[in-house]
């Protein structure tokens, strides 16, 4: 098994990087934050979780620990695949610990793959899995404070009926300007900066 990749990085299409080990490069499939930060020709060092099916062997890659725990922990649970849990890891960590405290399905039944029913059963899980493996959210409990603030689940909304994944359009929305107060002075602004 891999287990971390260091090497330079070359960037692909979004969410997808090649590590370029001694002369190897290595397809790993990468939360969108780490696809945001990694550059052209940079080194990087990668955690990595190997995903083995009889026809496939993909390799994803985390900048820490508990987003590979997040990673691995969710593709165990029923009727998440891969592709659903790289979505997963790519939603900022405080505001899924958000969701799952209030148990509130709306940001979760807005990534692709997820309908409302699955949401519900996820959040369930997640629920579940911040009780037997606490260190996944650790850090965010001890940091969270107006961050949501930034988000608006209408504006999320807003933006994934346009066909921009969640991660994308939380990435955009978190670079909205604070004097940006209602939903659609939010998806404007998000709109033009993407």
């Amino acid at each position: 098994m891999i287990s971390l990749l260091r090497g330079k990085v070359l960037k692909g299409p979004t969410n997808n990087l090649t590590i370029d080990v001694n002369g190897v490069g290595y397809a790993v499939a990468c939360p969108l934050e780490v696809w945001e930060t990694a550059k052209e020709g940079e080194e990087i060092e990668l955690l990595i979780s190997s995903y083995i099916k009889e026809d496939r062997f993909d390799l994803f890659g985390f900048s820490d620990n508990s987003t590979r725990l997040l990673f691995d922990e969710a593709i165990s649970l029923s009727g998440i695949g891969p592709k659903t849990a790289l979505e997963i890891c790519s939603v900022p960590r405080h505001l899924l610990l958000t969701a799952i405290e209030q148990m509130d399905c709306k940001l979760l039944s807005s990534i692709k793959g997820i309908g409302k029913k699955t949401a519900e059963k996820l959040l369930v899980d997640l629920k579940s899995m911040t009780e037997k493996q606490p260190e996944i959210f650790a850090k965010e409990r001890t940091s969270m404070d107006s961050k949501t603030a930034h988000y608006d689940q209408d504006a999320i909304d807003a933006l994934t009926a346009l066909g921009y994944s969640v991660a994308n359009a939380l990435s955009v929305l978190k670079e909205v300007p604070e004097e940006c107060k209602t939903s659609e002075e939010r998806v404007s602004a998000a709109l033009r900066s993407l």
